[in-house]
């Protein structure tokens, strides 16, 4: 199989989604660094004005926009096109995080979250393939997780989403065999954002419960996000398929490929406490 020309970011355009803050603004900050043009999307306009001014190259866009609203991002789309005549790549940083158990969370929660993770990551690359495939090479890069690979507990429809990104990504590679565009999944871990901090909750649990959960999560990460930002940059112009983020990544896909259906034993003593929605503080002190 012939090898993949690599992309030449200078002066081309990469869009990135979820870019006004964690790893999409540090991969806008690195992909300025190699001389990108950019198109930034995110709901926080505010987020995205404050990154641009920490920019240093030139011909860079924001938008902001509900990617969750087909329309909105379709006729963006259109637009980044006509302002961007050479579109080569697409990261998708977007997305959010809901803690609780199957019994706290309601259908309603889930399907907010399957809507921003999974339909906002769908919808954006749907419309922009028509000015990706006019270049004479571009890559697509979506962001999954280390719960794309193996599902934890407390985490339902967290990885209900991520699972469904990587079929998405992976079932699409497939498609664009032979065509101009490639497409890649990148499987973070331990990433020191802010995603499980600030993301949302079930509203059945008690909000300092949640809190509690949220920083044992926090705790384990590990990974600074300039690096984090690196890796997935290099992974976009370099074209990868597959790529692991951070020292439990690799783990994990191990781990998840060699026992299928027992990877969650050795995952459940160090998630412990970050999986804890249920138990009352007063009671729950040790897990902190």
């Amino acid at each position: 199989m012939a090898k993949k020309p690599r992309l030449d970011v200078r002066g081309r355009t990469t869009v990135i989604t979820g870019a006004a803050s964690g790893m999409g603004a540090e991969v806008a900050r690195e992909l300025d660094r190699r001389g990108a043009r950019l198109a930034l999307l995110d709901r926080n306009a505010d987020g995205l004005a404050s990154l641009a001014l920490d920019l240093t190259g030139s011909g860079h866009t924001t938008h902001a926009v509900d990617l969750t609203d087909d329309d909105a991002v379709f006729a963006l789309a259109a637009g980044i096109a006509a302002s961007h005549p050479h579109v080569q790549a697409l990261v998708t940083c977007a997305g959010s995080s809901m803690l609780g158990d199957i019994d706290q969370l309601t259908m309603e929660e889930m399907r907010w979250l399957m809507d921003v993770n999974l339909w906002g990551t769908v919808n954006i690359t749907k419309a922009l393939l028509p000015a990706l495939r006019r270049e004479t090479a571009a890559h697509v890069t979506h962001l999954v997780s280390i719960y794309g690979l193996a599902a934890p507990a407390g985490r339902i429809p967290y990885a209900m989403s991520k699972f469904a990104v990587r079929g998405f990504t992976e079932a699409l590679r497939h498609e664009l065999e032979g065509s101009t565009v490639t497409v890649g999944a990148v499987y973070p871990a331990g990433v020191k954002t802010g995603i499980i901090l600030h993301g949302r909750y079930a509203a059945a649990i008690d909000p300092a419960v949640a809190q509690r959960a949220a920083e044992a999560q926090a705790r384990m990460y590990h990974t600074a996000p300039a690096d984090a930002a690196v890796r997935i940059v290099e992974a976009t112009v370099r074209r990868r398929a597959r790529t692991m983020v951070g020292r439990e990544a690799g783990l994990v896909d191990v781990l998840s490929r060699v026992t299928p259906q027992h990877y969650w034993a050795p995952m459940r003593a160090k998630l412990r406490a970050a999986i804890d929605t249920t138990t009352p503080i007063a009671q729950g002190r040790g897990h902190s």
